[in-house]
């Protein structure tokens, strides 16, 4: 075949196709999870929290908000995990709540359920609603307690702090009797800033925030899921979905959901990582005897410090302090 004659033309067209090349590979080293995730989006994206992007194991929260879900295509998609809303203050289910159970388990999407507390109600009949509606399934995740102000609802109670905390402790030991998991709490800025802060700190948190990173909205040290977004889009989803991030490892988020870690107080209980070393010390190397060799491979020869001169008006450096000229 006779060689082609490289025209101006045909020189453009390979250089840009080169350009294009590159600036791909480029954005695949500066953003790696959208590698991870290529088929999950975000209808209004915010650069603040671009760590809970980055994060392998992401998932999602739905309620009938949601609509009618189709759970395969949500875990093709690369979904890890989902929590599910079942139940709020003491006489709502939420209508989506079975189906949205049975699917998730169907397609294998690791699924918790939450309840959504009113402060309208006492927490007794809280958790008595809770034990007739969230199933005790052996494989579920630990549940979620969601605790915010009711600002938009019908219940707009601003309860005490020691109040606040009296029925969250009720409520927290409700759960954990019933699905013999000890529950998530899940909150947000203005709660936490209110009642939360320094509480229940052996308890696993799920936090929101869609404009910044953690550490600047909440005092806290430590967290574990990071609501990051209301606007994310995923297949099998129409319109907005909040998207989470879990803050671990594989090996962390599978002992988890085992039962083997406490991922609130960072505790194994079994499987834990080894660690090289773990509890040795090697023992000291005396000076010089493993002694490096040079490019020939010839022992390297020490040779005792030269004695170092006295500091002299004619020695001293007067632009640096302490130092010595060279000679």
């Amino acid at each position: 075949m006779p060689a082609r004659e490289l025209t101006p033309q045909t020189i453009f067209r390979t250089q840009r196709l080169w350009a294009f090349a590159t600036l791909a590979i480029l954005a695949c080293l500066v953003e790696p999870a959208l590698a991870f995730y290529p088929k999950k989006g975000d209808s209004a994206p915010h650069h603040g929290v671009r760590d809970a992007r980055r994060k392998v194991i992401q998932g999602i929260d739905v309620s009938r908000w949601q609509g009618e879900i189709d759970w395969a295509r949500v875990k093709e998609a690369g979904t890890r995990f989902a929590f599910i809303k079942a139940t709020e203050g003491g006489d709502h289910l939420d209508p989506q709540f079975r189906r949205n159970w049975a699917e998730a388990k169907r397609h294998g999407i690791p699924r918790s359920a939450y309840h959504f507390v009113w402060w309208c109600r006492s927490a007794k009949d809280q958790v008595r609603w809770i034990k007739k509606h969230i199933p005790r399934d052996p494989d579920a995740l630990p549940p979620v307690l969601d605790v915010e102000w009711q600002n938009d609802s019908q219940c707009t109670k601003r309860i005490s702090q020691r109040e606040a905390l009296e029925k969250i402790e009720v409520m927290l030991k409700g759960l954990r009797e019933h699905t013999g998991k000890k529950p998530v709490i899940y909150t947000d800025i203005n709660f936490h800033e209110d009642i939360l802060e320094g509480q229940f700190n052996d308890h696993p948190y799920w936090l929101r925030s869609t404009a910044a990173p953690l550490a600047k909205r909440y005092a806290r040290d430590r967290w574990e899921f990071w609501q990051f977004t209301t606007t994310g889009r995923v297949p099998g989803i129409t319109g907005d979905v909040d998207r989470n991030a879990f803050f671990g490892s594989e090996h962390e988020f599978e002992a988890w959901r085992q039962g083997r870690f406490d991922i609130g107080t960072r505790i194994w209980h079994g499987g834990e990582p080894k660690t090289r070393l773990a509890g040795r010390t090697p023992p000291p190397t005396p000076a010089g005897l493993r002694a490096p060799q040079n490019a020939g491979g010839a022992k390297l020869r020490y040779t005792p410090p030269g004695r170092i001169p006295a500091r002299t008006a004619d020695n001293r450096d007067s632009d640096r302090t302490g130092t010595l000229r060279r000679n």
